[in-house]
């Protein structure tokens, strides 16, 4: 006689069960061999490695020599130091040349008689970005320009600098937003001075925040609103960095060995204090710090030669 047929918890015969009969194995399927030892014969063939698209590219850094300051928490080697030094340095000559006797298309908005052509000026530059280019680094800028009375669009297929925000297939929306900002306040120059009581500092921070325009980062409002108040265009410095998102924050992570803003503006200011620099020249100084070249580094057209005194003074202050 056969097995009589059992029945499972379902009432059902098991093997008519969905759930209690034993899967069969998948029509095919075979068992996997137990793994080889990792040993090979001599001759047996070898798996090619697989290719990957993810290509990890690491930053070439100075080895930790020891070095510790505790302005600079992030930085291990001196050379790292030394290299901020002369940046800062940089960066605060370039600021004085800004104003004393200002470069290139500089020059030209403290010249013109109209407010509004020189502010459409301003915005260009900080935009575009000035070319890391010994012959003339504004020749971009002036191709880009067309006249702000005439309502048309610059053009930006052009040569871009390090710093620039400009995107040629996205620009357009930036610069008809620029524009409607500054028709909402009736003009450039009103939406650029705000309230008369206001002062420089907290002028500077209401435009900043007003400035926010698609495609117009942290780096260029704050070229912009720093190179009008050191042209003397209109009365705004600043008070912060206002850390967002950008090359000047990622190396301020690294420099000051910390992710968060509030610590990173607390710990910026420190430094600004320590070294005697006004606060807006970790701006160009971090982004240039944490460039991976000369081709990334950001001079804005500047001439300024880096005073050695200062920069012996800065790398004492840091112990390089």
């Amino acid at each position: 006689m056969g097995v009589p047929p059992s029945f499972c918890r379902h009432n059902r015969f098991i093997q008519n069960c969905p759930i209690c009969r034993t899967p069969e194995p998948a029509r095919g399927a075979t068992k996997r061999p137990a793994r080889s030892s990792p040993s090979r014969s001599a001759g047996s063939p070898t798996r090619p490695a697989r290719s990957s698209a993810v290509r990890v590219r690491q930053l070439t850094q100075p080895a930790d020599d020891g070095y510790r300051c505790e302005l600079v928490a992030g930085l291990k080697a001196t050379a790292d130091a030394e290299r901020l030094a002369g940046e800062l340095a940089f960066a605060n000559a370039r600021l004085e040349e800004l104003a004393a006797d200002p470069p290139g298309l500089y020059a030209d908005i403290t010249a013109l008689d109209d407010v509004e052509e020189a502010l459409w000026l301003a915005f260009l530059i900080a935009y575009v970005c000035p070319l890391n280019d010994d012959d003339d680094p504004f020749a971009a800028i002036r191709d880009a320009h067309v006249p702000w009375a005439a309502g048309e669009l610059p053009r930006l297929d052009v040569a871009r600098g390090p710093r620039s925000e400009a995107d040629p297939a996205a620009g357009e929306r930036t610069i008809l937003a620029y524009r409607a900002w500054a028709q909402r306040a009736g003009s450039q120059q009103a939406a650029f001075t705000g309230e008369a009581v206001w002062t420089p500092e907290r002028r500077f921070d209401r435009v900043f925040e007003r400035l926010t325009l698609p495609g117009f980062g942290r780096a260029g409002r704050y070229e912009l609103l720093d190179s009008l108040g050191r042209l003397d265009v209109v009365e705004l410095r600043p008070a912060a960095l206002k850390f967002t998102d950008d090359a000047t924050t990622t190396a301020a992570k690294r420099v000051f060995g910390i992710g968060d803003t509030v610590l990173l503006e607390r710990r910026a200011r420190a430094l600004a204090d320590a070294v005697e620099l006004p606060i807006e020249a970790l701006d160009v100084a971090l982004s240039n710090w944490g460039a991976r070249g000369r081709a990334e580094r950001a001079t804005y057209g500047s001439a300024a030669v880096v005073d050695e005194g200062e920069r012996d003074a800065i790398a004492g202050v840091l112990g390089a």
